[in-house]
């Protein structure tokens, strides 16, 4: 299913999936390497690069020998690419055609990718002359082998090359991209050719591009939008068969139990119990399941919120922009103050919706806003004390740590607020070089972990996981709730 929601543009519903299936994968290791895989690729294509890097790292720990170790040690090059760290990149695509044996004639996909990898790794050094012959050589073999899919990133590398010295080659290995990933339906890849054609086009063509470049845009937005809804409510669609499968079977039990009554009075009362035990089962995960399908959909509805303002305020400017730079001249001071007008009103729209979405302030109020948060719980029967907040440096904690940081406090405070009649909460902050860790404790009433609010609990473990960090929970009966939290810096 997540590698459906990748090949479909949802990223982040696809890191969700991979993220259900880690406790299975951890009592069967032989998936691990794949799973990771997936997680570096949703990662690669979200820009979190270094995120890419970790799950493809851990991926080639799986790999049980050297031709499944070449796929991760590729990917890991391609966000070193990506990265602008081309040394690192050409060290390893070199190591891979180095040292196996295997990559000799004849090709196959996985070589000429490597090849083609390794070229456009050398033209971004600056070695041209190298980088272009062995891109060309690899567009050659992808040809002969009729590799059309390989052969598109062959033609966008080389028109990326040509782009700055022949724009006409550059505009003819985009066109030919185009076509081909337009065969293949590869959306993405058909935008990235138009992009070059509409950066190489100085005529009347170029309106041409751009529109249909926005074109194409909108379309792949509505359709994964689309999907991702689509997607949920099948979810959604087959617990619900599934629960009321189950519920039929639990009634038929029943009656038989019912018409058998006066002749198995014993036998009825064992039975009944275990149907009310498979009741009890079924209407916690019914209940469980409906909540987070609940939070799945609010999330998507999110997206689809935020891809509509893109499209109803954003796409019409970008476009009278691009189609206004390309009919007008640039060098009069009346056009260029138009201009700047139209992107500082793009600029004013972006930072509207961003605001509309983005409650947490990770700038320089952070701090304060952490403080006040937390000492909003405050109450004439509840002390919250802080302390050696001021010893972490927040100004170089990354946004996502800081917003994890904020919601898991602000959970653990309305836990406490809700459940724990704590008279004292102490919130103690500490940083090393290599780590931030929290220590929550209050003298409340504690509980066992299986009465703990399981879904804010869940909640919060998905958040410190997710930045690959820890959360240890320690609570009993009348002695007080703890949690201890680490994250790497």
């Amino acid at each position: 299913m997540a590698y459906i929601q990748q090949m479909n543009g949802d990223y982040y519903g696809s890191k969700e999936t991979l993220t259900e299936a880690l406790p299975y994968i951890r009592k069967d290791e032989n998936y691990l390497a794949a799973v990771n895989n997936f997680f570096g690729i949703a990662d690669k294509e979200l820009s979190l690069y270094d995120d890419a890097i970790y799950y493809y790292s851990e991926a080639l720990k799986g790999a049980k020998d050297k031709s499944s170790k070449q796929a991760p040690l590729n990917n890991i090059a391609v966000v070193y690419i990506q990265q602008k760290k081309y040394d690192k990149a050409i060290k390893i695509l070199e190591s891979i055609l180095n040292k196996n044996a295997s990559l000799a004639e004849p090709p196959t996909k996985r070589k000429l990718r490597i090849l083609d990898n390794l070229g456009f790794a050398y033209f971004k050094k600056g070695m041209n002359k190298k980088g272009l012959a062995l891109m060309l050589k690899s567009l050659t073999l992808r040809n002969q082998t009729e590799d059309l899919y390989g052969s598109i990133e062959s033609c966008l590398h080389l028109a990326e090359y040509y782009s700055k010295t022949n724009s006409k080659k550059s505009n003819e290995y985009a066109q030919l991209a185009y076509q081909n990933a337009t065969k293949l339906n590869s959306v993405d890849e058909r935008l990235e050719a138009l992009s070059f054609l509409m950066t190489n086009t100085s005529d009347s063509k170029n309106t041409k591009y751009a529109e249909k470049f926005i074109s194409v845009n909108d379309s792949i937005i509505k359709i994964r939008n689309n999907f991702k809804n689509k997607f949920a409510k099948i979810k959604y669609d087959s617990k619900k068969e599934k629960d009321e499968n189950q519920k039929l079977r639990l009634e038929k039990a029943e009656n038989l139990l019912s018409l058998q009554e006066a002749k198995y009075q014993r036998i009825l009362f064992v039975f009944g119990i275990i149907a009310l035990f498979f009741v009890l089962i079924y209407s916690r995960k019914y209940y469980r399941n409906r909540n987070r399908i609940e939070k799945i959909k609010t999330a998507y509805d999110t997206e689809t919120r935020i891809a509509k303002d893109i499209h109803d305020e954003l796409a019409n400017d970008v476009f009278h922009a691009i189609t206004f730079t390309q009919t007008q001249p640039l060098t009069s001071d009346s056009t260029k103050e138009t201009l700047i007008q139209k992107l500082d009103q793009i600029y004013i729209r972006v930072r509207g919706i961003s605001r509309e979405n983005n409650d947490i302030d990770t700038g320089v109020n952070y701090l304060q806003n952490l403080k006040e948060m937390l000492s909003t719980y405050n109450s004439g029967t509840t002390n919250v004390i802080i302390n050696s907040i001021e010893k972490v440096t927040w100004d170089t904690v990354d946004e996502i740590k800081k917003i994890t940081i904020y919601r898991v406090l602000q959970e653990l405070m309305v836990n406490m607020k809700k459940h724990s009649d704590a008279s004292r909460v102490v919130v103690k902050f500490d940083s090393n070089q290599k780590t931030i860790n929290i220590d929550y404790v209050d003298d409340g009433k504690g509980s066992t972990r299986e009465k703990i609010n399981k879904n804010g609990l869940q909640n919060m473990e998905n958040r410190i996981l997710a930045i690959k960090g820890s959360i240890i929970f320690d609570t009993e009966p009348e002695k007080g709730f703890k949690v201890k939290i680490t994250l790497p810096k």
